[in-house]
């Protein structure tokens, strides 16, 4: 029945759910319910916070860590095992913050229906829990209402109705009782309401088509309970990272324990070994160092607009390559506002018009449409709102005008007669539809007073209306009578009920949801960075392709209903070439968003209805609207946007590119450091040598590495991250320049670091803890010095980052403690003389050049 409800005449709907307009018995709604269920949004299965903090360790580089804390307990190296178990609780609790924080989808989408709806039992209407509804119920409806389920209007006065978080309407749908088509859209379904949409004028009664999870918000709820989250380019790769780090582990520990023990080396000896191999085989600051850094990038968006719900959306932003973007309040203000008016053959802009230059033609049709309306400057019917401001505008003092001209008497407007009319004393004001208008109109308004319409003149007011129509404007006409004699009066009420055909015509006003003034150079600095804008939107054909092209955005159109009869492979070729998406549903959305995918984009998709819920949560990046974004939406969504604007994404893109640009430099700076120490130990121990035991290495990758690391996320961004082209998702962090950068890097300090083990361990047969001391001091400032290097790569001014160079202070000063303090007997280090510190600066010295030659061709890949 729900599917052609709205195709029905209201006497075959309630025949076929076997009801009638009185409504149900009690007793039947309750056997009812026992068939049907609650009227409610099921939540389906819910991740419970241990669920959360339990994925939270399901990742390759953690269980290496843990591996290695067990060996090191194993061995009697107690505080080895509690630095590691320290750094993976650490990371643990970021990773479970913000994951609980994104449960909760389905969750809103409870919370947005109705709690009480007014039914029709046994002939009495009563209030009960809206969940207490079943199909066949006949509800009433009045202004301010939350429509409480999917239902057929049976019966309505002057209905109207916001289904934006639905259908992403932009302004109040007029409703009546007639039916539609069998391929009418969601959007223009008249004869329909919805589950948690809201009546904003008028009364009706309808009877309930389907409840719960089979009305249209239940539909979006089974495609959230269905989508599984997406990770991140950076996400994934990772977790490759840490897996093929945990294989090369295992292999390195199955490799080295046996040879050592053949050599003669104690079991423990050798298994302190393989700690040592583990500890500097994975880079275990790099999870706290990505989330810190991307944090700091999230505070930095916070201050731009952009509030970012999942930490790793931050990094991502940098891969998009394509924005499908809705157009109500995104590319456009989100506010209707007249923008034309026409009074007999001159078009006149508003823009140009104020209290000193108003024309008295035109101040005539905003003061009739003014006291024809109902809405206030502050609320009210977004089209009758736009007309009171822009009389305001025009220097009309609404208030007073109002009071010198009260209202008498009024026939409210209705979708049936599509025009409303308001009395005050002699005069009459009449404003709706052109055509209604028209045909009610005998004269027409010139500058040389009232003169007769003659069939000449009506069809020039017809072209002006298909020429606003074109320019996307919403077009009202407005009318007039000195005379009120027009009214025609019900004979038993004695209320106006109609006007004769012998009104005068005033004028046509033209209104629009204009275009952001900044988003038109936004769209064309994303188009340069090689990020393609496409509009997806539930409005109508014209007005979306009107608003595209101003934008620069492009006028290719594509309807929803074509997406629906496209086949998977027809649509992949047509999303390419389409520029608006025009009256799409959710799941139009999501299909376009899926085929963008499968061509290979990585998609941002902007939204802000309960309609809009499924692509959110399916795009790479979903991006929500912060001031009108319903909970849903913003649940779904991986970014909200707080001030609603494209040109917020623009700039987010450009922080995420910078962003990864950062992630990309520490990310070469952990791993090659890493390769170094990995070689250094495996190297040395073939031969027989324990050095850099584990205490130092994690000395070194958590605090000589992770702080200077960390102050990477806040080196400022390249002059032109936003002239490159997006990267690309498939390509990796760890691409041809990182492996020529963390391979060539990794060579040079392994051999000048074993280089230096060789000078000072002087012939001896065991390192000395003079020689591991020089090894662990140098290779600490040897990291230092390739730092920056690593930043002249990226082109990184060298003194552009305090908190790095503070970093780098702080770095040093704690080595020198372990060094020069009692610290010097855990550590296992000795204090240095002047000559060994002239010895390490030598390496420095012979090592930068190679640094900078290997830099060098990473430049030229």
């Amino acid at each position: 029945m729900s599917e052609a409800a709205h195709t029905k005449p209201t006497a075959d709907v309630l025949s076929g759910l076997d009801s009638e307009s009185a409504g149900l018995s009690a007793s039947e709604a309750r056997s009812r319910r026992d068939r049907h269920g609650e009227n409610e949004i099921t939540q389906g299965s819910k991740r419970t916070p241990l669920d959360i903090a339990v994925a939270q360790f399901d990742s390759a580089l953690i269980w290496v860590l843990v591996a290695a804390a067990i060996l090191s307990v194993w061995a009697g190296h107690a505080v080895d095992a509690v630095l590691i178990a320290v750094i993976v609780l650490g990371n643990g609790l970021f990773g479970f913050v913000q994951d609980y924080r994104a449960e909760g989808t389905l969750e809103s989408l409870r919370e947005l229906t109705a709690p009480t709806a007014t039914v029709r039992r046994d002939g009495q209407s009563v209030e009960v829990d809206a969940t207490e509804l079943v199909p066949g119920d006949v509800i009433e409806l009045e202004s301010g209402a939350v429509v409480p389920a999917d239902g057929r209007l049976i019966d309505c006065q002057s209905l109207e109705v916001d289904e934006a978080a639905l259908t992403g309407e932009s302004t109040p749908v007029a409703k009546g009782t007639e039916p539609v088509g069998a391929d009418t859209p969601l959007a223009e379904r008249e004869s329909m309401v919805y589950k948690g949409t809201n009546v904003t004028r008028g009364s009706a009664v309808a009877v309930i088509t389907t409840t719960g999870m089979n009305t249209e918000v239940g539909s979006i709820a089974r495609q959230l309970a269905g989508t599984e989250e997406t990770d991140t380019p950076l996400q994934t790769e990772l977790d490759t990272l840490g897996r093929t780090l945990g294989i090369g582990v295992i292999a390195l520990a199955a490799l080295v324990v046996p040879l050592l023990v053949l050599q003669g080396t104690e079991l423990v000896q050798a298994a302190l070994t393989a700690i040592s191999l583990a500890v500097a085989a994975v880079p275990e600051g790099l999870p706290a160092v990505v989330t810190l850094t991307l944090a700091l990038g999230v505070r930095k968006m916070a201050d731009e607009n952009a509030l970012v719900r999942r930490l790793p959306a931050v990094e991502a932003l940098g891969a998009v390559d394509v924005i499908c973007t809705d157009k109500t309040g995104t590319l456009t203000e989100g506010r209707m506002s007249v923008s034309q008016i026409w009074v007999n053959n001159a078009v006149v802009d508003t823009d140009e018009i104020d209290g000193e230059s108003l024309p008295d033609r035109v101040a005539k049709v905003l003061r009739a449409g003014t006291l024809c309306s109902d809405a206030t400057l502050e609320a009210g019917d977004p089209t009758e709102r736009a007309i009171v401001m822009a009389a305001d505008e025009a220097g009309i003092d609404v208030e007073r005008l109002r009071e010198a001209n009260p209202r008498t008497d009024e026939i409210p407007f209705s979708s049936e007669r599509k025009w409303m009319g308001t009395m005050h004393d002699d005069m009459v004001y009449v404003k709706g539809a052109p055509e209604v208008i028209l045909s009610k109109c005998a004269r027409v308004l010139t500058d040389t007073g009232p003169a007769d319409l003659t069939a000449d003149r009506a069809e020039q007011i017809r072209e002006q209306v298909g020429t606003f129509a074109d320019d996307a404007l919403r077009v009202l006409a407005v009318a007039y009578s000195a005379d009120a004699g027009v009214v025609e009066r019900d004979d038993t009420t004695g209320q106006a009920a109609d006007v004769s055909d012998d009104l005068i015509f005033a004028g046509l006003i033209g209104m629009i949801d204009p275009a952001r003034e900044e988003v038109a150079d936004a769209i064309a600095a994303t188009e340069r960075a090689g990020v393609g804008v496409k509009m997806v939107t539930g409005d109508n054909v014209r007005t979306a392709a009107a608003i595209a092209g101003e934008l620069g955005i492009g006028q290719r159109v594509m309807e929803g209903r074509d997406v629906e009869d496209c086949s998977a492979e027809a649509l992949r070729d047509r999303v390419e070439s389409v520029d608006v998406f025009a009256r799409t549903s959710p799941e139009h959305k999501v299909r376009i968003l899926q085929a963008l995918q499968a061509n290979g984009h990585t998609v941002a998709m902007t939204g802000d209805g309960v309609n809009d819920a499924p692509a959110l949560k399916n795009a790479d990046i979903g991006v929500a609207m912060g001031v009108r974004g319903t909970d849903v939406a913003k649940q779904a969504s991986d970014v909200i946007l707080l001030d609603d604007n494209y040109a917020t994404i623009e700039r987010a893109i450009e922080r995420g590119r910078a962003i990864f640009d950062n992630v990309w430099k520490f990310v070469g700076y952990l791993l090659s450091a890493n390769i170094a120490e990995v070689a250094i130990v495996f190297l040395a121990s073939l031969f027989g040598y324990l050095v850099l035991p584990a205490v130092q290495l994690l000395w070194i990758n958590l605090l000589t590495d992770g702080l200077p690391a960390l102050a990477l996320g806040a080196d400022p961004k390249s002059d032109d991250v936003m002239q490159r082209p997006p990267r690309d998702p498939g390509r990796g962090i760890i691409d041809r320049e990182m492996l020529a950068l963390i391979g060539g890097t990794g060579v040079i300090s392994t051999a000048v670091m074993l280089g230096l083990l060789l000078v000072t361990l002087a012939g001896a047969s065991t390192v000395t803890p003079y020689a591991m001391t020089m090894v662990f001091t140098g290779f600490v400032f040897l990291e230092f010095e390739k730092l920056h290097v690593i930043r002249w790569l990226r082109e990184t001014p060298p003194l552009s980052n305090r908190w790095l160079a503070s970093a780098v202070c702080g770095s040093i000063l704690l080595q020198l403690a372990v060094l020069y303090t009692p610290l010097n007997t855990y550590f296992g280090t000795v204090p240095l003389g002047l000559a060994d510190w002239g010895l390490i600066g030598g390496v420095l010295l012979l090592a930068l050049p190679l640094y900078l030659a290997v830099a060098s061709g990473v430049k030229r890949l």
